[in-house]
């Protein structure tokens, strides 16, 4: 039935132009497309290409390069792609989710709210920004508050589409925390639609991922009650 379901599932992806990908923001994976050979280069070698390509870029819009405000931007983007913005594609900076016992024995819901999404829409190439919130019970075993953090920065810093970030952010809690229990909630303003297109500045786009316990209506409730109460200092 699956491999029915994933056949069926291309064969649609491939009647959809890559212009009609883009503009509706369909990603053609779970997992982030990366090359077997993604990381043969190192981050030196990565930005020297990007640099001259983006120098080829900006000249071929008409800008002057040898002007001094110019003249080091394709290196600043060059170094901003490979060492901030998407850094979250190599998996040596990916955060190290240290378990803990819980021996306090709390058995509640742990929830980290508004945390802060900056992240790339692969098929433009533009921000979008918000805030996740996330959730665990615990089985057993807990982690550092900030690695919740650092989870969500971590898969947020690549090329990425707002539903396999949900994705990506829950699995990574499930095999952290070895629970099945977590919930993750992303609202975000997507500046490929803001800027471009339709150029809507209003709306924002809202995904969600409850598994385990959380797909109980009372948990999920309890969870979305949390998120709404103000608790900002």
């Amino acid at each position: 039935m699956n491999n029915n379901k994933e056949i069926l599932e291309k064969v649609e992806l491939d009647d959809l132009s890559h212009e009609e990908m883009g503009d509706n923001h369909i990603a053609s994976s779970a997992d982030t497309p990366l090359r077997p050979d993604a990381f043969d280069r190192s981050n030196e070698e990565k930005i020297e290409i990007i640099r001259k390509h983006f120098y080829s870029i900006m000249e071929a819009l008409g800008l002057d390069m040898e002007d001094e405000s110019l003249k080091g931007t394709p290196e600043r983007v060059a170094k901003m792609y490979v060492e901030e913005i998407f850094c979250g594609l190599n998996p040596e900076n990916k955060p190290n989710a240290k378990k803990f016992s819980n021996k306090y024995e709390y058995g509640d819901m742990v929830l980290e709210k508004n945390i802060q999404v900056t992240s790339f829409c692969e098929h433009h190439f533009l921000p979008f920004i918000g805030k996740a919130h996330v959730a665990y019970i615990s089985s057993g075993k807990v982690i550092g508050l900030s690695k919740i953090n650092r989870i969500v920065n971590h898969y947020s810093r690549r090329p990425q589409v707002q539903e396999r970030l949900t994705l990506q952010i829950a699995d990574e809690l499930e095999k952290a925390l070895d629970t099945q229990d977590v919930a993750v909630f992303i609202e975000s303003k997507h500046f490929c639609v803001s800027l471009r297109g339709i150029q809507d500045m209003a709306s924002s786009t809202v995904t969600s991922e409850y598994r385990g316990a959380f797909k109980k209506s009372d948990v999920q409730q309890k969870f979305i009650d949390y998120i709404k109460t103000k608790t900002e200092m």
